[in-house]
């Protein structure tokens, strides 16, 4: 996410940072610079000019060009310029103070709506909400047992008809419906097409009309680039939305959609899709993202993603085997299953400031999958005695888990050291083991 861009603009700030006298061609030609890289990165063009000229107003001053650390300066103000670029504060979905909420999902087929549907909910859900979900397009057959098999996955009900034909009965029954089961979000996932045409429009205020949504959510892809941009104005024009998620954002490497379409639209981004797995969507915050872009990392980010991993109770039963030396091959390898729940360990490291400035840094999931595999052919007893592990046991569990005995002995090491780092916390007065421990 933002990858291109995050490597340019950290290569034009370095070269501020080294300069100990700002003057202003200075920071006229980074900013020439810093305009280029976000056209080559899809950012609308009138959004650029307006950015840079913000900018430049607020970075050629006299405090700036004079304090001790103008490059810093210049930098500050980029950051904060394009977190209000990118909406200034997190926007969140709007509930409704008589249930049901209803949120009625508009895009173009191909922008991930109907999983999208399914995954807001699913967020609903973690809320504590009692979402229900609407099969309101009738257009394509597939949508609706997408829907289903999406709602079934995540223990949601969804309402739908595989007789009717007119989305605006079945948005109506389904509002009664959530009503008598005492569902307290609804969501619509309308119909879509490959482009906009009358006849979409035209289903779309029928429904909006008829349900009186208290949120119209415009889901794109942001891979689209502007494409995205001009179709989510398309839609704000003729139908009027109160919200985007863009999907896709992992595999978005410019983020020209992100930076633009809430300039162009003037509406909130409110949630990312950062994965194919039901549970990566995260709500948008401007300045985390702002944050990233310009190399930064998101470390609250990581930490809110790791406080959904670990549950309290398990840090603390976990805290007390480490203070206990009891640490084990088991509890290792539930760890390591932690972790890889968190999302792709790729977007994990992104979130640690400095880490993307590591190039040729690669993340190997598969070496999980080996670590599990020596840790599963061990007996009982060995997971928990790492000294009974001779020659001969380290060669059975390189033959039972498909692997060599230098793969035993790489694992069977890294879990004496990290035994050895876990033991330095014991002993030591006033500190306390961190509560979230994803090692």
């Amino acid at each position: 996410m933002f990858e291109s861009l995050t490597e340019k603009l950290e290569s034009i700030f370095k070269k501020l940072r080294g300069r100990g006298l700002l003057k202003e061609e200075d920071v006229d030609a980074a900013l020439k610079e810093v305009r280029l890289a976000l056209l080559e990165a899809d950012v609308n063009f009138r959004v650029v000019k307006d950015f840079i000229q913000k900018v430049k107003e607020k970075a050629v001053g006299k405090e700036v060009l004079e304090s001790l650390t103008p490059g810093q300066q210049v930098i500050k103000i980029v950051n904060d310029e394009l977190c209000d670029l990118l909406g200034g504060k997190n926007s969140r979905i709007q509930l409704s103070p008589n249930p049901p909420t209803v949120i009625m999902m508009v895009g173009l087929h191909g922008s991930g709506k109907t999983t999208t549907s399914a995954k807001l909910a699913k967020f609903f859900k973690k809320e504590g909400r009692r979402p229900m979900l609407v099969a309101a397009d009738l257009q394509r057959p597939a949508a609706i047992e997408q829907l289903i098999t999406l709602g079934s996955q995540i223990d949601t009900p969804v309402f739908y008809s595989k007789d009717a034909k007119d989305p605006v009965a079945l948005c109506r029954e389904s509002i009664k419906k959530s009503k008598l089961d005492a569902r307290d979000v609804l969501i619509l996932d309308t119909a879509g097409r490959l482009h906009i045409d009358e006849s979409l429009m035209a289903e779309l205020k029928h429904v909006r009309d008829a349900v009186s949504p208290k949120e119209v959510i415009f889901v794109a892809d942001a891979m689209t680039g502007q494409d995205a941009v001009n179709i989510a104005k398309n839609f704000n024009e003729q139908i009027g939305i109160d919200g985007i998620i863009l999907t896709k954002m992992d595999g978005d490497a410019r983020g020209g959609a992100a930076i633009s379409i809430r300039a162009i639209t003037g509406k909130p981004i409110k949630f990312i899709g950062v994965g194919e797995k039901i549970d990566m969507l995260e709500p948008f915050y401007p300045e985390r993202i702002a944050s990233r872009i310009l190399g930064m990392g998101d470390v609250l980010s990581l930490i809110e993603q790791a406080q959904k991993t670990f549950e309290q109770k398990e840090a603390e039963k976990l805290q007390e085997k480490i203070l206990g030396e009891t640490f084990t091959f088991d509890d290792l390898k539930e760890q390591l299953k932690k972790i890889r729940s968190m999302g792709p360990l790729e977007n994990i490291l992104n979130m640690i400031p400095g880490m993307n400035k590591m190039r040729g840094l690669t993340v190997d999931e598969k070496e999980f999958v080996k670590i599990e595999a020596v840790i599963n052919s061990m007996t009982f007893a060995e997971r928990r005695n790492h000294n009974l592990l001779n020659g001969s046991r380290r060669k059975r569990i390189a033959m039972g888990s498909g692997t060599t005995v230098a793969d035993v002995n790489r694992v069977v090491k890294q879990y004496v050291e990290l035994k050895k780092m876990l033991k330095m916390f014991k002993g030591k007065k006033g500190i306390k083991l961190p509560k979230i421990m994803p090692f």
